[in-house]
């Protein structure tokens, strides 16, 4: 089954972009292959604001990407190239996971993440904390999410300073809850 992954850049501090949604912060890193990356999903989950600025930047398609936006303002009819979804987040979702292909890439927003982790639907979480403080902007995680328990599967540390973490969700079980 498919998984789906978030997988960002955050600053030290805990944001994924400056206020207005600049990532000029976020360094190359030789260490780190992303045409390997990008290999490993065939769909990008966005939210209306990552997709606008997306089209705003000259980026609405990603060649063998297939784009579904979340947007209860945006229309099917202004936006052909992609999918647009106004509502049933999970059952979009299920249909994805249950179709043959490669990894779904929740790309972008924190507002994005939060619904998906407070729904259940978040996977993985791979996060390149980038050696650098920003000082503001748009938080990992913005405020009101529900707690998620989550278990390291990977690291590794490049060295440019980066720091790749990559964690699950964890199960329940009734061992877990006496920890």
């Amino acid at each position: 089954m498919r998984r789906v992954r978030y997988r960002v850049a955050m600053s030290l501090d805990g944001y994924i972009a400056r206020p207005k949604g600049e990532f000029d912060w976020i360094v190359a890193d030789p260490e780190m292959n992303f045409g390997a990356v990008f290999q490993q999903f065939d769909t990008l989950l966005v939210g209306r604001r990552t997709f606008e600025f997306m089209v705003k930047h000259g980026k609405a398609a990603v060649p063998g990407m297939k784009i579904i936006v979340f947007s209860r303002t945006l229309r099917q009819r202004d936006c052909p190239d992609v999918m647009v979804v106004a509502d049933k987040e999970r059952e979009t979702v299920a249909a994805l996971r249950a179709q043959p292909g490669k990894d779904l890439w929740l790309f972008g927003g924190g507002l994005l993440f939060r619904s998906f982790l407070d729904e259940g639907l978040v996977d993985t979480v791979e996060v390149a904390v980038i050696p650098v403080l920003l000082g503001g902007g748009i938080a990992l995680l913005p405020a009101r999410a529900e707690k998620a328990t989550l278990k390291r599967t990977g690291h590794n540390v490049h060295g440019s300073g980066i720091v790749l973490l990559e964690y699950s969700k964890e199960e329940y079980s009734p061992e877990h809850s006496r920890k």
